[in-house]
């Protein structure tokens, strides 16, 4: 693990303790930065690292495989 790893800042429009809509925020966040960079993963890199602070593993895994089979229910982007 990194030592410049960071958590995602606090986020006032989730002010509960359930985290499950910043992660999912997060996570779409990061894809519509990927499709705006056509992929540059090192221009996008802070914002998965956002994503990934916050979200549990198996719902960043499990979104990456939707995406890449074409059947996530966020952001569209195929990369």
């Amino acid at each position: 693990m990194s030592a410049n790893l960071k958590t995602t800042p606090i986020d006032k429009r989730f002010p509960t303790t359930n985290q499950a809509n910043h992660c999912w925020n997060r996570y779409n966040e990061w894809v519509m930065c990927m499709k705006k960079t056509e992929g540059d993963e090192d221009a996008c890199k802070p914002m998965r690292q956002l994503a990934i602070s916050i979200c549990p593993d198996e719902w960043t895994a499990k979104w990456d495989e939707e995406r890449d089979e074409g059947r996530f229910a966020g952001v569209k982007w195929s990369g």
